[in-house]
């Protein structure tokens, strides 16, 4: 009874995996998506625009502050007035209009380290967004081969499904021809339950793949790989010495270098209080006193008119100015480890790219020899089986190895795959 309950189960193949409908997707539109969707490359973008507008307000510092006023006032009782500055009316009510401006001219140049510390913040977050283009790319480039792979796999669960159910009905037809023993029909089931166990798993790994790669392309939809692509593809040759000169001026070098020179101009602007202040002011109003309220009378103003000229210097602050260039020449140190850290990571990931790179070609040249040859051996213990020249336990082992070569090949050629887009996020463009 026992015999027969196995035997039932193992007749009953699992159910094909309900997949709810997913939209297949190429690489490329997927890598787009996440790229246009991603929260940080919307971050990346919004940094530009903020950068760019510190530029036009380091720009706007050189110009002119210009303000417009205009009062009407009401005395009760009515008598002279002198207002706040000095001007004498008379009547019930008292007018003023004016205009004054005020320009700096001379700050001991913190404007223009301002402005070259905003344009190097510019070229920071410029080459931050491409970092991050590619860094985003890479994130989804990995889950689309983990997609290709989990199908990949589920192929590979499903082939030796179907290979344990054959030699089940082999070793049922030898039981019954009393040509092998109960125990080879047993240990066929138990190979088919397996192959059952593993096939399942590979389905909820790809069910699990296709949802992560649907959140970082960031659409509503469910997505899925291409059907047409598979992990196989062409190899690229690896010129270390023009890969070390890319990655020399990557984009994460090169932002790490830009904040560097942002930092040094910081240090520099804080040295300008240890020169004077020049600025300009010029004044122009004009008043009048009357009677009645007539905001409008053109008649009987007195006008008035100041340029100012002004020189300061603060002798003593508590100290501050002497603080803030501490603090600034302890932030240009900061970022000028950084960039020099950034150019020997550049250098550690690409050894370690490239390594990766050519242990997972390696891998798959390997590996492709060791599924053809797993492949004959199968077909060749089958054959001595049905001849009863060999033990199922022989079968049953080739079987084994077949997908453990076939499992094999599919992680060696997504090593591959990554280990390709690693190198093309460390350089900042294609291979």
């Amino acid at each position: 009874m026992v015999v027969a309950a196995l035997a039932g189960l193992a007749h009953r193949a699992p159910a094909q995996g309900a997949t709810d409908s997913a939209r297949t997707i190429s690489l490329g539109d997927a890598v787009t998506l996440a790229q246009r969707n991603s929260p940080i490359a919307v971050n990346a973008r919004g940094q530009i625009k903020s950068s760019q507008a510190g530029v036009r307000s380091a720009f706007a510092a050189f110009l002119p502050s210009i303000d417009l006023q205009a009062t009407n006032t009401q005395n009760s009782p009515a008598g002279v007035v002198i207002d706040s500055t000095g001007h004498v009316f008379s009547g019930k009510w008292q007018t003023s209009e004016g205009f004054s401006m005020g320009l700096q001219l001379f700050d001991g140049l913190a404007r223009l380290y301002q402005i070259r510390a905003s344009r190097a913040d510019v070229n920071a977050a410029r080459a931050n967004e491409i970092a991050q283009s590619y860094q985003i790319a890479l994130e989804v480039s990995q889950q689309y081969y983990a997609v290709l792979a989990a199908k990949e796999s589920e192929a590979a669960a499903q082939a030796e499904l179907d290979q344990a159910q054959q030699q089940l009905t082999v070793s049922r037809a030898k039981v019954e021809a009393q040509t092998s023993t109960k125990s080879d029909s047993l240990r066929a089931i138990i190979q088919v339950g397996n192959a059952q166990l593993a096939l399942l798993q590979a389905r909820n790994d790809l069910q699990t793949a296709n949802a992560t790669l649907t959140r970082l392309v960031g659409e509503p939809y469910k997505v899925t790989a291409n059907a047409a692509d598979t992990l196989a593809g062409p190899t690229v040759e690896v010129d270390s010495a023009k890969l070390a000169q890319l990655a020399a001026v990557s984009p994460a070098v090169q932002q790490a270098q830009a904040s560097e020179r942002a930092a040094q101009a910081q240090y520099r602007a804080a040295h300008a209080p240890y020169f004077p202040d020049i600025s300009m002011a010029y004044n122009r109003a004009r008043y009048h006193s009357d009677s009645t309220f007539n905001f409008f009378n053109r008649n009987g103003y007195n006008y008035s008119g100041t340029l100012r000229f002004t020189i300061s210097y603060p002798l003593f602050n508590q100290l501050q100015r002497e603080q803030d260039v501490v603090v600034a020449h302890v932030a240009e140190q900061n970022a000028e480890a950084v960039a020099h850290d950034a150019v020997l990571l550049a250098q550690q990931n690409l050894v370690a790219y490239i390594g990766a790179l050519r242990t997972a070609q390696q891998q798959i040249d390997i590996q492709q020899v060791s599924v053809v040859a797993a492949e004959e051996d199968l077909r060749v213990q089958q054959q001595r089986y049905q001849l009863g020249a060999s033990i199922l336990l022989d079968v049953l082992t080739s079987q084994t190895q077949l997908t453990q070569a076939r499992l094999a090949l599919i992680q060696a050629r997504y090593n591959y795959r990554v280990a390709k887009a690693q190198l093309e996020a460390l350089i900042g463009q294609p291979l």
